[in-house]
């Protein structure tokens, strides 16, 4: 029997998204073009709104027990870390825990689903009719009724759609070592200066990261660095090589950054890099695609199901597309930061540093920006109530389906009844709470089970 929906791309996103597929009872089929998962982590700061919602779904267990807790975080490489511990989250920390790593767990979880994981599949192309998609590949062909290109920034599904992809080339390039060190600096270390810029980070298992700017190696020769190489750039920027051995990765990599067009046209959908490119700065690449991917789930499924309209469809790209735009551009703000190794340019740096030293909203803000904390997702209608699209922290959705919160017990059996009490600034208000932890409708009504039971039904999505 044909899969109902394809994903492209077997890296985290399109894992997770498959995850969240199975869970409705969705039949899925993850082609993915590497024969083996690679052996090198790309992403290793996961962010607190991503730990909140992989724990919705009973996933972050693994993460927390393994990663290292960072309680700051850097932004731009300035001086100045931004804090952490003041986010209004269970999970006041940058987890660094290896994509690869995370991958594993993920794969594991959508086969354990019941998800088909199919490798060495490369897809060339992909076409649509009213009745559904063909995913052409190296091998043949195969059917469903939607795609999801998950296939990173080359996205071979993004290009068969003609789905257009503007932003900026390259500019710079930066060097990145996953190396072990005999004399690794302390935690949140981070420096800039006229020869350079540094940030080393912890991994789990011993492991540092190493990375940043050096401007005497910014020739584009497609070369990785050297090990030799690495202690060189250690060495002229801050001041020691930390007894670096062991290479675990050598890789460069430059500041392209892109935001498809759309995030969807027709029965094609993209996610993860497949729809955003962006120089990894602040470590956010990772957490926006696995969000992108929990926004998704529970509404493909809902539509490939006949639950709801093919409308429902478009809220993914008009909710997740801005936010592509918003990480892109303070990634770039970010590059501006990291490659300001003029006089002119360290003296902004050191202004921006003070600025967030003493002035401790603005840590907040940038916290909050870069953990996604303040993601939210506000209706279009201004009658609706104003906890609308508001970003739920905890909540036990294990099986993607909406949640009913109220301070007391309802007796509504559409959805799940749960008496917490959630109390927020407007008093004791009685929510539906979507599948990705936002909150999809509310009320302040003393007695809220009737309109509670009405919007369910108004919102067009049966559970």
């Amino acid at each position: 029997m044909d899969p109902e929906v394809i994903v492209v791309g077997a890296g985290p996103v399109g894992l997770f998204l498959a995850c969240e597929l199975r869970l409705a009872g969705v039949r899925v089929t993850v082609l993915e073009q590497r024969a083996e998962p690679g052996p090198h982590t790309k992403g290793m700061a996961v962010h607190a709104r991503t730990v909140e919602q992989l724990a919705m779904r009973g996933l972050a267990e693994p993460l927390l027990t393994a990663g290292v807790r960072l309680p700051s975080w850097h932004f731009g490489f300035l001086q100045t870390r931004v804090d952490f511990t003041t986010l209004d989250s269970p999970f006041p920390f940058v987890l660094s825990f290896p994509q690869n790593r995370a991958e594993a767990i993920l794969e594991e979880k959508a086969t354990e689903l019941g998800a088909s994981v199919i490798r060495g599949e490369r897809v060339t192309a992909v076409s649509q009719d009213t009745s559904g998609v063909r995913v052409e590949t190296a091998t043949g062909e195969h059917r469903a009724a939607y795609v999801v290109g998950a296939d990173g920034a080359s996205s071979a599904v993004r290009q068969s759609a003609g789905i257009e992809f503007p932003g900026i080339e390259a500019r710079f390039y930066s060097y990145l070592g996953d190396v072990r060190a005999d004399s690794p600096p302390p935690p949140g270390f981070n420096v800039l200066n006229a020869h350079g810029s540094m940030m080393v980070a912890p991994m789990p298992g011993g492991v540092y990261r190493i990375a940043g700017y050096d401007p005497a190696r910014q020739s584009d020769d497609g070369r990785e660095i050297t090990l030799d190489e690495l202690r060189d750039i250690c060495v002229r920027i801050a001041g020691r090589d930390f007894g670096i051995h062991d290479p675990q990765w050598l890789s460069r990599f430059g500041n392209t950054t892109r935001v498809a067009e759309c995030y969807r046209q027709g029965r094609v959908l993209l996610a993860g890099d497949a729809a955003h490119m962006h120089f990894p700065a602040g470590g956010v690449g990772l957490n926006l695609g696995l969000q992108d991917a929990i926004n998704l789930g529970w509404k493909l499924a809902a539509v490939v199901q006949g639950r709801a309209a093919e409308e429902l469809l478009e809220t993914y790209d008009t909710e997740r597309r801005p936010w592509g735009d918003d990480v892109a551009r303070h990634t770039m703000a970010q590059t501006a930061l990291i490659t300001a190794t003029t006089p002119e340019g360290l003296a902004l740096r050191a202004l921006l540093s003070d600025l967030v030293a003493d002035f401790p909203d603005v840590s907040g803000k940038l916290a909050r920006r870069l953990s996604a904390i303040d993601v939210a997702y506000p209706p279009a209608d201004p009658a609706a109530h104003p906890l609308t699209g508001a970003r739920v922290a905890e909540a036990d959705l294990p099986d993607a389906r909406p949640l009913l919160l109220s301070p007391r017990p309802l007796p509504t059996a559409s959805v799940t009844a749960t008496r917490l009490g959630i109390r927020v600034a407007t008093g004791p208000v009685t929510m539906i709470v979507r599948p990705d932890g936002y909150i999809w409708w509310a009320t302040d009504d003393d007695d809220p089970d009737g309109p509670a039971s009405a919007a369910l039904e108004a919102l067009g999505v049966s559970f």
